[in-house]
């Protein structure tokens, strides 16, 4: 019997009889803005277990990189390579191997989410996504090249981190962690020529990483899923609409509800949070539906 490792906002890590295996477990619970929504998703968790083994699984055949995938042991847990977890920044030994990557890696091909939202607010202007300064964007628009953002993993709230930061924070070397993007912009290529086929256009996503044996990187944790990355229908892109088919519907509820209005009101003058309601039943059945239709349009496979 396994023993209790760590408890997230959607997975457990569970302990195995072999020192070098964890056991990830996905629940049925939905997270935004970092906050657990007290609304259960049927069947969600095996949704997104089955979808990141699907493309991990994939990320290998086609050698792209090692990935921590050993075994898909049960509809929504699934048997992975263990790294050493250091969570103080700047701690990890720069030589040391089989440690997890404290960073996460977020790659956009199109104006979207949070990068939408830090243009609309006039932090960062056109030319920060590729564009020539001066240039007007709408949400939505396809960014001219892959952009790259690397965020913090342990902090209390993500932020996004410049170069130099995430190397302190991760003691990874230039080198290194070039490598690291390159893989990222590699599995995304994949991703969007398998999407591409049915229909769906990859907006963005993260990828986490560890380093193995010589400090190859194994590309870790649940990626190309409803949870971290966004997707939209092609065919309503192609005119002039944005369909949502991720969990974005579900931080939208949010937004429009007010509720992160209250909450970044909160974090911002440091008082106490207020409790995220639990979505209306509609909410809930309109996201079961979609975690199990994506899931069959993702993979080709029947939920």
């Amino acid at each position: 019997m396994g023993e209790l490792l760590y408890s997230g906002k959607v997975k457990q890590v569970w302990s195995t009889d072999d020192s070098n295996v964890i056991e990830f477990r996905y629940t049925d619970q939905i997270s935004v803005f970092d906050q657990i929504i007290p609304s259960l998703i049927p069947r969600k968790g095996e949704s997104l277990n089955r979808a990141s083994c699907h493309w991990l699984k994939m990320v290998e055949d086609e050698g792209i990189c090692e990935t921590h995938l050993i075994e898909m042991n049960a509809p929504d847990r699934v048997l992975a390579r263990r790294f050493d977890v250091i969570r103080e920044a700047g701690a990890i030994p720069s030589d040391m191997e089989n440690v997890f990557v404290p960073l996460e890696v977020i790659c956009r091909h199109y104006l979207a989410g949070g990068g939408w939202r830090r243009y609309a607010r006039g932090e960062v202007g056109a030319e920060e996504f590729g564009f020539e300064a001066g240039t007007v964007l709408e949400e939505g628009v396809k960014l001219p090249v892959p952009y790259l953002e690397v965020s913090t993993k342990f902090e209390v709230f993500d932020r996004l981190l410049t170069t130099e930061e995430a190397l302190q924070i991760s003691n990874l070397s230039l080198e290194e962690f070039e490598a690291i993007k390159e893989i990222v912009l590699k599995i995304d290529q994949l991703i969007e020529r398998e999407a591409g086929k049915r229909g769906l256009i990859h907006v963005d996503g993260k990828k986490e990483f560890a380093l193995g044996p010589n400090r190859i990187p194994v590309l870790v944790d649940s990626f190309g899923t409803l949870d971290e990355d966004r997707w939209w229908d092609k065919k309503e892109h192609d005119n002039g609409e944005i369909v949502q088919l991720s969990k974005e519907f579900v931080r939208s509820h949010y937004l429009g509800s007010g509720h992160h209005t209250q909450l970044s009101k909160a974090r911002n003058e440091g008082g106490e949070e207020p409790p995220i309601p639990a979505l209306p039943q509609s909410m809930i059945d309109r996201t079961a539906d979609l975690y199990a239709s994506m899931f069959e349009r993702l993979t080709g496979e029947e939920f």
